[in-house]
């Protein structure tokens, strides 16, 4: 079984969202992971919006990367420039894919207008991991 990592700042939302995601469109053809560089705690606007979509985060934990460092991955998907940057190295053949999604914690504004950006960053990945499960394990 194909085993995915996805790597963010503080696994506390844009990885969490990945992995519930690709969890859910994955199914039993890959094991899915989240970590970060640092662990921030998952943030309860990324639970409530992926409640939202019929997918619960409530028992995620906020992972670091190094929990990970036995684990022979074969993708591992950085989903912000940070975590590129920062990633360590994994002694593995592992794709490395990146995508740089803009990071609704930092989100300004009115209650609605944070909670309306934290529900357009979930859909922006939600259609990323459709397509990286369609062309990686659908295919």
């Amino acid at each position: 079984m194909k085993k995915v990592l996805v790597l963010c700042t503080g696994n506390s939302c844009r990885s969490q969202l990945a992995e519930g995601f690709l969890r859910q469109f994955a199914g039993n053809q890959a094991e899915i992971y989240s970590a970060g560089i640092e662990t921030h705690g998952v943030n309860p606007k990324a639970i409530q919006v992926m409640s939202e979509v019929g997918i619960d985060l409530s028992a995620h934990t906020s992972n670091h990367v190094d929990e990970y460092s036995n684990i022979d991955f074969d993708y591992v998907i950085t989903v912000c420039d940070n975590a590129k940057e920062s990633c360590p190295y994994f002694p593995s053949q592992a794709v490395k894919l990146h995508y740089n999604f803009p990071d609704p914690a930092k989100a300004k504004g009115t209650d609605q207008e944070i909670m309306q950006e934290f529900r357009r960053v979930r859909d922006l990945i939600k259609d990323y991991a459709s397509v990286f499960v369609q062309e990686h394990f659908n295919s």
